[in-house]
């Protein structure tokens, strides 16, 4: 249980997410989640932008099942049903979704490719970073 204390606690915007199924530094930072060096917190709000947008760009069948029972095996996942109620990206509120996810799970960081995300750059101790600035973190530590 304390090795669970250390690890980071992360939220991965939907662009990360889905760019890292195209390789990259974004996959990445996914293979470090899949080896447990950091645990990946989720809302269901996140979880659904995830699905939506990995279908509409034809991602199914048995890639998606596959990814859905990943989710569902709650391997180095937390997830909450209950986020704050907050207005923190003011030019795409859609956003305040990772923020929300990110404060009521007490996360560290949240991965972002999003210009809006990384501008507000810190919130509530929740440090916003690019893919590869977070890839350069996990490995340092």
């Amino acid at each position: 249980m304390g090795e669970e204390r250390q690890k980071a606690r992360v939220v991965i915007d939907t662009n990360v997410f889905v760019s890292s199924f195209f390789g990259g530094v974004p996959r990445k930072v996914i293979e470090l989640w899949l080896d447990g060096v950091f645990i990946l917190c989720l809302s269901g709000e996140i979880l659904e932008e995830y699905v939506d947008v990995l279908e509409r760009l034809g991602v199914e069948g048995e890639e998606l099942r596959r990814l859905l029972k990943v989710f569902s095996s709650r391997h180095n996942i937390l997830f909450t049903t209950r986020t704050p109620d907050l207005a923190v990206v003011m030019e795409d509120p859609s956003d305040d979704k990772f923020i929300e996810c990110a404060v009521a799970l007490d996360c560290q960081y949240i991965v972002s490719g999003d210009k809006h995300l990384k501008g507000i750059g810190r919130y509530m101790g929740v440090s916003i970073l690019n893919p590869g600035d977070f890839l350069r973190l996990m490995v340092e530590e």
